[in-house]
């Protein structure tokens, strides 16, 4: 359309599409920019990545039981920062290596009990190899969180990063073992 000089002018449509576009883009935008935070903040995080003490020394591990040992690892959760108690159960392998395993049953996230007696030390099961007990569908698993494979869980007792500095030994993240 062209006015009286002759030049080429906005129509009433084109205006509309303009303003009604503009108008869903500035919503858009609107709802948008609080998102963006959230999305870059994994990127921002650190991973924490480091070490719990123990409390127990090398020689304090033995080869013959796994050695219940309960220690507090620093969370950052959101806004929420706590010092939260984990567990673990460690024992020296056959090569002696330290092997920190993971309390939780890995069919249904149940906690796994050893063979211990009333006073807390460790003695041998009564049915054989079987020495970790999860109470909820009858998992069974060796001194080394290997699993029963006639039981519900599939996979071994999942283990932490050990790490031996001054003779302490120190936890780190915990991972999957392989069936």
């Amino acid at each position: 359309m062209s006015d009286k000089n002759g030049k080429q002018g906005l129509s009433r449509r084109q205006f509309l599409t303009y303003a009604l576009g503009g108008t869903g883009a500035f919503m858009a935008a609107t709802i948008a920019a609080p998102l963006v935070p959230f999305a870059v903040d994994p990127l921002r995080r650190t991973s924490g990545g480091g070490f719990a003490d123990t409390g127990l020394k090398e020689a304090d591990i033995k080869e013959d039981f796994p050695v219940a040992v309960d220690f507090k690892v620093h969370r950052k959760d959101g806004w929420i920062e706590e010092n939260v108690k984990m567990r673990a159960w460690l024992i020296k392998d056959k090569a002696g290596k330290i092997l920190a395993m993971s309390p939780i049953c890995t069919h249904l996230g149940c906690q796994v009990a050893g063979n211990v007696d009333d006073s807390g030390k460790a003695k041998p099961s009564d049915d054989g190899e079987w020495w970790f007990h999860c109470p909820c569908h009858g998992g069974r698993y060796t001194i080394y969180g290997i699993n029963d494979k006639t039981k519900p869980p599939q996979r071994p007792l999942d283990t932490y990063e050990v790490k031996v500095e001054g003779g302490k030994v120190l936890l780190g993240a915990i991972s999957q073992r392989k069936a």
